[in-house]
């Protein structure tokens, strides 16, 4: 059993509770720089093992992995003294904001031998984790196409500050989700092309950049790919339209996912048709906080996954290039929304020398 320490206690809740229900892991700290946050934590857990200082965890030798839930303009630095301590790291999407940092971390995890793990947790939502099974067993054939969206209403994050700051994107904060679904049926996006507007409602708010947005990607083997994502209003019912679905079109099937409706379609190869619904069982084990606000399932499968591809010697994927690949792909994105042009993502990736080191 590995022992985990969780840096950042905000989005890291749901990982508090992986770690306290999983039998790979024990929980050996928790850290926020906020007290406040640490107490609330450590009561609403009943565990008291807290610090308000990274280097608590750091310098702590019994720590194999840590876990890190920071702001996005952090995550390179707070990886960079993991590795440098000897640790494992799982670190939230997006994995870093600034590219000009990755060589730096590629090579400091080459030189350590530590595994890093990006926890793109919709991958491991249970229809997610069906339709990857289904078609890695050749259920619809070879993949033709992908789709993929993420819709909510989100008008309530308009009543935050840092919601309007310039440095908030929806791109990066919502639509990765969907995104991260089409690097993982098509890695090799050569270009993207792409449309974004902030809605009225976002005017209205004073919002900064897009909450309405959608791309075509192409692949190197001439293969494309759709996202689309809207945040600031009204949504479809749920039985008529999921918020987050991911759609696989093969040769000789297709089939969708779909988020918090728990929901699998398939027309298999076979031309039958199934529909599977999981119960409240499964239900309570992926979403286990007040409004479906966190996922503790879904970060439970991905630790212990991580967990065991430490033990079995195997890499645990998104690792650091396809995390760094994604971001790659996030910026050649919000750089077609401010030209109005096509970008190439080798484009990207040249700029900061990391044409070499990440396929």
């Amino acid at each position: 059993m590995l022992n985990i320490g969780i840096l950042g206690l905000g989005e890291g809740r749901s990982t508090i509770s992986a770690a306290l229900q999983s039998k790979k892991l024990n929980l050996k700290t928790i850290c926020d720089r906020d007290e406040a946050v640490c107490k609330h934590r450590a009561e609403e857990f009943s565990f008291h093992t807290y610090t308000t200082k990274y280097e608590d965890m750091l310098n702590d030798p019994a720590i194999d992995i840590i876990a890190i839930y920071t702001p996005d303009h952090l995550h390179a630095d707070h990886i960079k003294l993991a590795l440098e301590h000897g640790k494992h790291v799982v670190c939230t999407k997006p994995f870093i904001d600034d590219l000009g940092r990755a060589k730096e971390l590629l090579e400091l995890q080459a030189k350590t031998g530590k595994r890093v793990f990006v926890g793109q947790s919709s991958r491991f939502f249970e229809p997610y984790r069906r339709q990857r099974k289904d078609y890695t067993e050749g259920q619809i054939g070879e993949l033709i196409t992908v789709e993929s969206h993420y819709n909510a209403d989100h008008r309530w994050f308009l009543e935050k500050k840092w919601a309007l700051e310039d440095s908030f994107k929806w791109l990066y904060g919502g639509l990765s989700h969907p995104v991260d679904f089409i690097r993982w049926y098509l890695p090799d996006i050569e270009e993207v092309m792409g449309y974004g507007m902030i809605s009225s409602n976002g005017k209205t708010a004073g919002l900064k950049n897009e909450d309405t947005m959608h791309f075509i990607f192409r692949t190197t083997d001439g293969r494309i790919a759709r996202v689309s994502g809207s945040y600031t209003g009204p949504t479809q019912p749920v039985k008529r339209d999921s918020g987050m679905s991911c759609v696989l079109r093969g040769t000789l099937g297709a089939s969708q996912a779909d988020y918090h409706e728990l929901r699998y379609a398939i027309t298999d190869k076979s031309g039958e048709e199934k529909i599977i619904h999981w119960g409240d069982s499964t239900l309570k084990y992926y979403f286990r906080f007040e409004g479906q606000s966190h996922h503790a399932g879904e970060y439970q499968n991905y630790l212990e996954y991580f967990v065991d591809s430490i033990e079995q010697g195997f890499t645990a994927y998104p690792d650091m290039k396809e995390g760094i690949g994604t971001v790659a792909l996030l910026q050649a994105m919000d750089r077609s929304l401010k030209t109005g042009k096509p970008v190439k993502t080798a484009d990207i990736l040249h700029e900061f020398g990391l044409n070499n080191l990440i396929h």
